[in-house]
């Protein structure tokens, strides 16, 4: 944050100079904040700031950096008031014990005579209590709610935020901002990334309310997982000798790539700052599954041979979504539709995904028509038009939508076009999901870099009967997978109409 820091943050950065490195290859040695941690602390404890922020990848000292503000405010540098309290808040009680280890190490490095007035309680209560400059305790707790009801903390930090338990993380939260208006104090928020859009702490990055400071290290979404500039931006510490060197990230990337599956998406989310998910056991396919299909529109097959349209229609709050697929070459195409009411803004907003909604009309991949349901008739007649003269082999869809379909084929002027009827149950569904990710990993599938195809697939799992058949579900309730149900509709037809043998001639013909 540029311009001068506050004195708050002035005796901050003052502070962590008198401290040692507690533990680790560097213990014992001066404490010395990186630029990033020196920004952050400017940037949270600026003047008419009460929230602060970060998100930074797995071992860059957030940790560190949460235990030397927790102690810094105890021992009186950040505010003047008597009885000073802090809460240092994770996700566990194991987490919370390796925050106060490292504020216990910090005291540690500090003069004979300041020990002295330190009381460490490692019971039932993780506690620090300091007894000079007017006293102050910090406390370090599990994500539990009811642990804090009635504190009056001058600081909080909570740690690790995108971890905790999503109902009980927010009661935590709640009780410790309506706490902190009691004596002006401030809430530092500091963890990696969530692994979706929804999380709270993405909420926090995403739409800060007024008095927020919001300092995030994540790369660009897409990139290759051993990406090394982009690494750094994740993990701005390695240039300063804090966590992980480039090299080792670089070559931990690679060995994530080569595991594949849930050590990929734990990577890229840890490490890389990426939201992503970590739960692709369930996943239809992970996110660098997926992007082995994007190309670059000059490396996009021709439109040749038979198209199939997969289509998946929503109803007055879902999204109406086409796949157009051309098994020959494998060239796919998506498009989504929303009612216009209410607007795409809102509708991010709701849904917990921010502007990407807009971003996606920006890209020219998600449209909007009628008011507060899309006239299927011409919407479909729209999606056709799309295939530019290419004629549509047949059209895939739901089963249970078959009245909605026969209307709009009629109305669209497609009567005469095969319907096949497939359902997302067991039966059709594992079926589809096989071969869809067949085609995939096979390269018979390439897109554009398409934001509402991997939006979609992010939110895509599959659910497992007992004898192993998938169907496709969504991982949250506000999720909008219908792009990727029409897409895996459209490429498990294009593979069955590719691999059905070709009719032979009679040998006999009858006069």
């Amino acid at each position: 944050m540029a311009g001068r820091p506050s004195k708050q943050a002035s005796s901050a950065i003052a502070f962590f100079n008198k401290l040692r490195i507690p533990e680790g290859k560097m213990a014992g040695k001066p404490v010395k904040l990186a630029s990033y941690q020196k920004q952050f602390i400017k940037g949270a404890l600026a003047p008419g700031i009460m929230v602060g922020c970060l998100s930074i990848g797995r071992g860059n000292g957030k940790t560190a950096l949460s235990a030397g503000l927790a102690l810094a405010d105890v021992m009186g540098e950040l505010t003047d008031q008597p009885k000073r309290e802090v809460i240092l808040a994770a996700r566990n009680r194991d987490q919370a014990k390796i925050a106060f280890n490292f504020i216990v190490g910090f005291v540690e490095t500090l003069p004979d005579h300041e020990q002295e007035l330190f009381t460490i309680r490692r019971g039932s209560k993780l506690e620090v209590e300091y007894s000079g400059n007017g006293g102050g305790l910090a406390r370090c707790i599990a994500a539990d709610g009811k642990s804090i009801l009635g504190g009056a903390p001058t600081l909080a930090i909570l740690d690790e935020r995108a971890a905790w338990d999503r109902e009980k993380g927010d009661n935590l939260e709640n009780a410790i901002l309506s706490g902190l208006g009691k004596r002006d104090g401030r809430a530092l928020i500091i963890s990696t990334s969530a692994p979706d859009d929804a999380n709270t702490f993405s909420r926090w990055l995403d739409e800060p309310p007024p008095g927020s400071y919001v300092q995030e290290h994540r790369p660009a979404f897409g990139l290759p997982a051993d990406d090394l500039e982009s690494l750094l931006i994740a993990n701005p510490g390695s240039k300063e000798g804090i966590g992980s060197t480039a090299e080792w990230l670089v070559s931990q990337a690679r060995r994530a790539i080569a595991r594949g599956g849930s050590a990929l998406s734990s990577f890229r989310n840890l490490n890389r700052n990426e939201r992503v998910s970590t739960e692709d056991r369930s996943m239809l396919v992970t996110v660098d599954e997926w992007l082995s299909a994007e190309v670059s529109p000059d490396e996009l097959p021709p439109r040749e041979g038979p198209c199939v349209l997969g289509v998946d229609l929503g109803g007055s709050r879902s999204m109406s979504a086409a796949a157009l697929y051309w098994p020959e070459t494998g060239r796919l195409e998506a498009v989504g539709t929303f009612p216009c009411v209410p607007s795409l803004a809102d509708r991010g907003a709701s849904d917990g995904v921010s502007d990407r909604y807009t971003q996606m009309q920006d890209r020219g991949e998600l449209t909007t028509m009628g008011d507060t349901t899309v006239p299927v008739g011409r919407w479909l007649a729209e999606v056709v038009a799309l295939a530019d003269g290419h004629g549509i082999a047949c059209i895939v869809g739901d089963r249970f939508r078959h009245a909605e379909f026969v209307e709009a084929m009629r109305a669209a002027g497609l009567d005469r076009v095969p319907f096949i009827w497939r359902g997302f149950g067991w039966k059709d569904g594992a079926e589809d999901i096989e071969r869809f990710r067949r085609a995939l990993f096979e390269g018979k599938v390439q897109t554009v870099p398409s934001l509402l195809l991997r939006s979609a697939f992010s939110d895509a799992i599959t659910l497992v009967d007992p004898a192993g058949n998938h169907k496709l579900a969504k991982a949250r309730s506000l999720g909008r997978i219908d792009a990727a149900a029409a897409s895996l509709l459209a490429v498990a037809e294009g593979a069955r109409m590719v691999n059905k043998p070709a009719t032979r001639a009679p040998r006999f013909a009858w006069a």
